[in-house]
């Protein structure tokens, strides 16, 4: 580790225990990243000048109104298929006419499987002749591409990449389609993943799981339970989540597409849904003793903290540490911490992804 990573990654650390230290948390478990190279997502402008064609990137101005272009030739926090395909890529699209005209946007999605997918967007309406040049080029370099312009979205190949990634030796696999939520970084999002298996070891009963995504823990997480009960309401995520668990052929997980306060209302009788009764899915059929949560930025709202406080062990991860503090305050009237755990998943920049078991007391 150089000592620039070393120091940003120590003042995270500091800023944590400081924040989290009215909780009497236990000492706090650091999982780094990769210093180089780990994001698995990325999203550039492509800048068009007289005679040339780059990727580019902004900054803000000394004026707060305006953004500077910056050229952006290779990208080091990304991966290096996405680096290595990165000049491949302007090259062809510089040759090619039909593929640059009024193109402005290039997103990449890499797994480490080896999958790629990338994301062109146009100022223009794509055609046939569009079509048969991108579907040449996604032969010729080995990937899906996807072409967007307003109202338009074409697909040649898939609309989403299959990522496998490894956790307690096991690989899972799993369905990332473009433009949903994943994880960005895939090194620390294993270890988020035999952190959480490790926190459910011991485990009881049957698992809750609110706010399910895509199945990103619900899969390894299910081979502590009986049975999973796993929520989201996106419907993306819920296509994505039940695709990821036929191919992965786990067999004791069910997914409600219900929101976490909808869940409450379900659980506690208030209100019956159809989703539900199509779905064939009976909640009080379950036995809970754990319930994982990972929620948005914006925490968990007043109702479903409620409902956690009635179980007795509460895995949570969160990317907004202001959030879980907040939410802590409720949770501590009935839980202790066990475990908590740091996770860096946004290296060099602010963002923290933590994680807390709490037991109840």
């Amino acid at each position: 580790m150089t000592a620039s990573y070393s120091q940003q990654l120590q003042e995270k650390v500091e800023r944590i225990t400081t924040q989290f230290a009215p909780f009497n948390p236990p000492t706090l478990q650091v999982f780094q990243s990769p210093e180089q190279h780990f994001r698995m997502r990325a999203e550039f402008r492509l800048w068009h000048t007289e005679n040339d064609l780059f990727y580019a990137m902004f900054e803000r101005a000394e004026d707060a109104k305006q953004k500077n272009v910056v050229r952006v030739d290779d990208f080091p926090i990304a991966d290096q298929s996405i680096n290595q395909l990165m000049p491949i890529l302007l090259a062809e699209l510089k040759a090619l006419p039909i593929l640059s005209n009024r193109i402005f946007e290039a997103d990449f999605l890499a797994t480490l499987s080896g999958e790629m997918l990338v994301t062109l967007i146009y100022h223009r309406k794509l055609d046939a002749d569009w079509e048969i040049a991108a579907k040449a080029l996604a032969e010729k370099l080995n990937i899906q591409i996807m072409g967007r312009s307003r109202g338009q979205k074409v697909i040649i190949g898939n609309d989403y990449v299959v990522e496998q990634l490894n956790v307690h030796g096991r690989t899972f696999k799993y369905k990332q389609i473009e433009s949903s939520f994943t994880q960005p970084n895939a090194v620390v999002c294993q270890h988020m993943l035999d952190w959480a298996c490790d926190a459910a070891t011991d485990a009881e009963k049957d698992l809750l799981e609110l706010y399910c995504g895509n199945g990103n823990f619900t899969l390894p997480l299910s081979l502590k339970f009986n049975r999973v009960l796993a929520t989201e309401l996106a419907k993306s995520s819920v296509y994505a989540a039940q695709w990821n668990i036929e191919q992965n052929q786990i067999e004791n997980i069910e997914v409600a597409r219900l929101s976490a306060e909808e869940f409450t209302q379900a659980y506690q009788g208030e209100r019956s849904f159809r989703r539900l009764q199509e779905a064939n899915i009976d909640i009080q059929s379950y036995d809970f003793s754990t319930v994982f949560v990972d929620p948005p930025r914006a925490g968990i709202d007043d109702q479903t903290l409620q409902l956690l406080q009635g179980f007795e062990r509460i895995i949570y991860i969160s990317c907004n540490p202001d959030t879980l503090a907040d939410n802590l305050k409720t949770l501590c009237q009935t839980h202790h911490i066990t475990q908590f755990a740091l996770f860096d998943q946004f290296p060099f920049t602010h963002h923290v992804e933590s994680g807390v078991v709490l037991q109840k007391m």
